[in-house]
């Protein structure tokens, strides 16, 4: 039996592996991928966050013109209204719904308030269908009559 002699077993230097240039040179690459991706990740996912809030105002407004229509009054008082309020999907923002402008149960406002991560940001709807900002990140003259849905966004 004949043993290999140890440098045909071994492979030449050169042709061992990488080396620590072209390591550092495929870190910072995906440094720099990253640092490009994960901003425009967290802004999609507050895009998305943003517009479930909107969704969630709208359906509680259309559920309480559907009380108003069976009750002639909104059923709201100073601090509550009687339709059930939106529970947060991502647990991303609080709903609340009040009397509105004619502090009585002939108005009401329902409002979005972000927590957690959205905290500074705040939508409301109103009886008559008066979309508001009241709070954003980022943006400038608030309150806005319209929800902004992304940063740069205007009415």
């Amino acid at each position: 039996m004949v043993i290999p002699s140890l440098s045909s077993v071994v492979a030449p230097r050169h042709m061992r592996g990488f080396t620590l240039i072209e390591l550092m040179i495929t870190v910072a690459v995906i440094g720099i991928l990253a640092s490009i991706a994960y901003p425009s990740y967290t802004d999609y996912v507050r895009r998305s966050r943003i517009a479930e809030a909107t969704g969630d105002l709208s359906a509680a407004r259309v559920r309480l013109e559907q009380f108003y229509q069976d009750n002639r009054n909104y059923g709201s008082t100073a601090a509550a209204c009687t339709v059930p309020m939106p529970v947060s999907g991502s647990g991303a923002f609080n709903y609340s719904c009040a009397w509105g402008a004619t502090a009585s149960n002939q108005s009401f406002l329902i409002t979005a308030t972000g927590i957690g991560a959205m905290a500074g940001y705040t939508f409301t709807v109103d009886n008559n269908n008066n979309r508001t900002t009241t709070a954003f990140v980022g943006a400038a003259g608030l309150p806005l009559p319209c929800w902004l849905t992304k940063r740069g966004s205007a009415c």
